[in-house]
């Protein structure tokens, strides 16, 4: 029998279009989209998605109970729908944190529940951390602490020994003698004069997390993440974040900032296999958060639309205390 904490497996609700969309100027040439969509007078509930450079999907609204929420849909600088396209310009951790609190401002929101995956738990964390008495409780899932660490066994000693035919292609476009900071590698000609170096090298970037994202291999997800121009958004700026280690004040940031949100109720969903990123941080995070749950899923990887994720985090929005 498939995991289950409940006799009835959560599922995604049913689609829902927005009921406003729209792009808000957050200077430094950007502008971010941000939607709404279900409940005008329910709470607010933000989705910050990952990557960094993901972008979200109509997908994502289906989370939330649509009469229970106010569901906020954005797009970090630089992806989805926001513009200008791939643009690493004042496209940092701490311009994103400022757009969160224009968009919160800007809907009239005055405390809302923070729904983060991978990268999303990341800057739901140093988003709570900056600002603790706008945030009612958190959803965390996939969790990354932005320890150099994890970038290592993710670009470096760990996944690759689970996926060695994904690694072996991932590298394939790097020198033998640039293996050594795969992430520099990449970056360097993410950052090339030449669109098509641009673009072979996105390819092959967002390949790799697409090949280790899912417990289960999904051709569905290989699809999706070559696709432009997403794949060329996503790997640029995650490149760009990571070879400045997330634009933080220390490796370890996060967990020794943890006082600050201590009181935050926080539920933590996350696969036992998950290859991106491992159990530990979230074990780590759960253990440093007085009012943290942790929710090792058993057979799950990474993604968030694998079955048994889809239904703790379905659950966890339905039981939040609001």
């Amino acid at each position: 029998m498939p995991y289950s904490n409940q006799h009835l497996k959560r599922s995604l609700y049913p689609r829902i279009e927005p009921f406003a969309a729209r792009h808000i100027d957050v200077g430094d040439g950007h502008e971010i989209y941000v939607e709404q969509s279900g409940n005008r007078r329910g709470y607010p509930i933000v989705f910050v998605h990952g990557g960094p450079g993901g972008g979200t999907a109509s997908i994502q609204r289906q989370f939330f109970n649509p009469e229970r929420f106010h569901i906020i849909l954005f797009d970090q600088r630089g992806c989805g729908k926001s513009r200008p396209n791939a643009s690493l310009t004042a496209n940092t951790t701490w311009d994103l944190i400022a757009d969160m609190e224009r968009i919160r401002i800007d809907l009239g929101v005055k405390r809302w529940v923070l729904f983060g995956g991978s990268w999303g738990s990341t800057l739901s964390l140093l988003y709570a951390q900056s600002h603790p008495e706008r945030v009612k409780a958190m959803i965390l899932r996939g969790i990354f602490l932005m320890r150099q660490q994890e970038l290592d066994w993710f670009y470096g000693h760990g996944t690759k020994m689970i996926f060695p035919e994904a690694w072996e292609k991932f590298v394939s476009v790097i020198p033998t003698n640039e293996r050594s900071d795969i992430i520099g590698a990449y970056y360097r000609r993410l950052t090339s004069s030449n669109k098509a170096v641009q673009i072979e090298a996105a390819k092959h970037w967002s390949a790799w997390e697409g090949n280790s994202v899912t417990l289960v291999p999904s051709p569905t997800h290989h699809t999706q993440a070559e696709a432009m121009p997403f794949a060329l958004a996503f790997a640029r700026i995650e490149a760009h974040y990571f070879v400045n280690g997330g634009f933080l004040k220390s490796d370890n940031q996060i967990l020794e900032n943890c006082d600050k949100v201590a009181h935050i109720p926080t539920q933590i969903i996350q696969g036992r296999y998950d290859a991106i990123c491992p159990p530990g941080s979230a074990w780590e995070l759960s253990k440093t958060l007085d009012k943290a749950q942790l929710t090792l899923v058993p057979v799950a990887g990474h993604s968030a639309f694998e079955a048994d994720i889809i239904h703790e985090l379905v659950l966890a929005t339905d039981t939040v205390d609001l």
